[in-house]
């Protein structure tokens, strides 16, 4: 039957893609590494990985495996972490995906698990509603920061954190006034720097200028707030950020925040753990230090 080490060495697999890049990472030659895959499917009779000059993914079984590792490895780290926190120190590692609009939140939260956890190991992972999901299906992330409403799967559970809002930041040269409250169809007017589509935020944002019936055209796409943030600093756009968001990193003299009217939307953000029970230490620790954040 497969060993521990052989799941790890699926994991690693499934995070490098690579077979060399794998083997080096479990501090094995690949020919061994290699070797180690074959045997896990001459154990089940059934080829796991899909090979050609290179490595091409794994098969459905393989999936199925993975994903079985997945949990099995999750649960011997979560052993580990109860008898080191047994004797006062919390190790080991956490992963969290996160939508980009929560970062700054997420951030505060990985600071205060490191004051009260030095040694855990906290991976925060930049990804889309429905990454999330899928991540916490598979069991390749421990965790998620998420909106509510796509929220979908049944190996985790999500709780409300906070209610997200928004408002637009712009350069002084190009705002509609310089305070007060700004319409969606002022920010229709203005160069845009947005979020990806296929990212949640943008999809509401969306969907908040068609209610009006407003069409604007974006001067820039990212999956990401750091080109937002340069844009905007630089002059040459405006974007439409969360407040919490964009309190905490676009600050400046030459850069002011309306808040959105006609709509005001007001989104639910939350908090997605797996379901084991019982629960990781890490994850207790998680709920503390969010909880802390609030």
């Amino acid at each position: 039957m497969a060993t521990i080490r052989d799941m790890e060495m699926m994991v690693a697999l499934a995070r490098q893609k690579h077979f060399s890049r794998a083997a080096e990472e479990c501090g094995i030659s690949q020919p061994a590494f290699s070797a180690r895959i074959r045997n896990i499917e001459e154990q089940f009779g059934l080829p796991i990985v899909r090979r050609g000059n290179k490595f091409l993914g794994f098969t459905p079984e393989g999936e199925l495996l993975l994903k079985w590792a997945r949990r099995i490895l999750s649960d011997v780290d979560g052993m580990r972490q109860e008898l080191d926190a047994s004797k006062g120190n919390l190790r080991g590692s956490l992963t969290v995906g996160v939508v980009p609009t929560t970062l700054s939140f997420v951030a505060l939260v990985s600071a205060l698990l490191r004051e009260t956890h030095p040694d855990l190991v906290v991976n925060i992972q930049s990804k889309t509603s429905n990454q999330i999901s899928l991540g916490l299906n598979d069991y390749s992330l421990d965790a998620g920061i998420t909106y509510m409403d796509r929220f979908n799967t049944e190996s985790a559970r999500i709780e409300p954190l906070y209610e997200e809002t928004y408002v637009l930041v712009v350069p002084k040269s190009l705002a509609p006034r310089l305070v007060g409250d700004a319409t969606w169809q002022e920010a229709a007017k203005l160069p845009l720097c947005l979020l990806n589509t296929d990212m949640r935020n943008r999809q509401l944002i969306d969907e908040a200028f068609a209610s009006i019936g407003a069409r604007p055209q974006p001067v820039t796409e990212t999956d990401g707030f750091t080109v937002a943030l340069a844009l905007v600093v630089g002059g040459t756009a405006a974007t439409i950020a969360p407040q919490r968001l964009a309190e905490s990193i676009f600050t400046g003299q030459e850069t002011i925040q309306l808040h959105l009217k006609d709509p005001v939307l007001t989104h639910s953000i939350g908090l997605a753990v797996q379901t084991q029970n019982p629960v990781l230490p890490a994850i207790r620790a998680l709920k503390l230090a969010v909880s802390k954040a609030l």
